[in-house]
């Protein structure tokens, strides 16, 4: 089973930034997951939430603010003594250094809240740029947003992100043009992982920090995990399991 470095490392090192990145897969994740929003001047940043009060020192919503100011902040959120200062990255700038790594990146679309106007051609205009097109997946809650990438670029990989129980995700995401399914792991069970693999599609569910319940899913036969720890994960998958 492969592993996703949720945010990066989230559960060890600040969320969504480069240095989280590069522990995962120092660590030896097979890949990194990110989230994407758009600032004022409609540069593509990652950070999870709508605001940046969270994660940041600062305040406001990512929309509100240009990219000048995003980067004068600091994202290192509660591991700040750790690791000092550490900016909220460009996708541009993730997407270069993955480039060089041979990761996989799946990046999630953040406008289930927002709808970011163009934001789904600027994803895939990065991903082509640096020749990212076989080693990216893109996921979002807004479902609506996936099938305007599809309509975009049906070659690329897309997965569609949810949190409750859906009927026959696998009709649906055959109807919507997906190729893997990202569901909350609570809402997985052997019979829809199977269903799921007899449709062709990779089931890869979020967030799974418990190695216990991290093996139950490779039973049922899902593709990959998304965790914030995926040193622990590699270690019991990829060396003891």
């Amino acid at each position: 089973m492969r592993i996703f470095g949720h945010r990066g490392a989230a559960g060890t090192h600040p969320e969504n930034t480069m240095i989280s990145f590069k522990e995962a897969i120092r660590v030896g994740a097979d890949g990194i997951e990110l989230d994407v929003h758009m600032t004022k001047d409609n540069e593509l940043v990652v950070i999870h939430d709508e605001k940046v009060d969270r994660t940041t020192n600062g305040k406001g919503y990512v929309k509100d603010l240009t990219y000048a100011e995003i980067k004068k902040l600091d994202a290192s959120y509660k591991f700040k003594k750790r690791y000092g200062v550490c900016p909220i990255p460009t996708l541009e700038e993730v997407l270069q250094w993955a480039s060089e790594q041979l990761t996989e990146v799946n990046i999630e679309l953040k406008n289930n809240i927002f709808e970011y106007a163009y934001m789904e051609m600027k994803v895939i205009d990065l991903i082509y740029k640096y020749n990212m097109q076989n080693r990216v997946i893109i996921s979002s809650f807004n479902h609506n947003s996936l099938a305007r990438v599809i309509s975009l670029d049906s070659n690329l990989e897309t997965a569609v992100l949810y949190s409750y129980p859906l009927f026959e995700p696998w009709i649906y995401a055959q109807h919507l043009g997906a190729k893997a399914l990202h569901p909350n792991y609570r809402t997985v069970n052997e019979v829809n992982v199977d269903v799921s693999r007899d449709f062709s599609l990779k089931v890869r569910p979020y967030t799974i920090n418990d190695v216990n319940i991290a093996k139950q899913m490779y039973k049922y036969g899902c593709e990959a995990v998304i965790t914030d720890y995926p040193e622990k994960m590699v270690q019991t998958f990829k060396v003891s399991f």
